[in-house]
């Protein structure tokens, strides 16, 4: 099979036969399975900031740290130390007191270590 004809091929081109596959493919099932319970760490980053130690031990109760995102620009959705989405920020319709992100682009894995 040529690279070309395999970009074309489908799992609904395997039709019926597919249940007769080879017992290795349920391992291969639960080897999936075992990947998607994998916990991992997803951060949503408004913005950040960059002081000199001396005005960082300054800061108090009040103050207020200027960000180098502005309001209305998107977020970014970070898992594992990736930029994997852009959103929006929202507040969630069931629980007013929470904030969500409503995603507005979801970026490939190709382009997910740029910006």
């Amino acid at each position: 099979m040529t690279e070309n004809e395999a970009s074309q091929f489908s799992i609904s081109d395997l039709g019926d036969d597919a249940a007769a596959a080879p017992a290795g493919a349920a391992e291969g099932g639960r080897n999936i399975e075992a990947i998607l319970r994998i916990p991992i760490t997803l951060q949503v980053v408004l913005g950040s900031a960059s002081m000199p130690v001396a005005n960082l031990l300054k800061l108090g109760r009040g103050a207020v740290v200027p960000l180098d995102h502005r309001v209305g620009e998107p977020v970014d959705v970070v898992v594992n130390g990736r930029v994997v989405a852009r959103g929006e920020v929202v507040v969630v319709e069931d629980d007013t007191s929470r904030f969500g992100v409503s995603l507005t682009e979801v970026i490939g894995p190709n382009a997910a270590g740029e910006r």
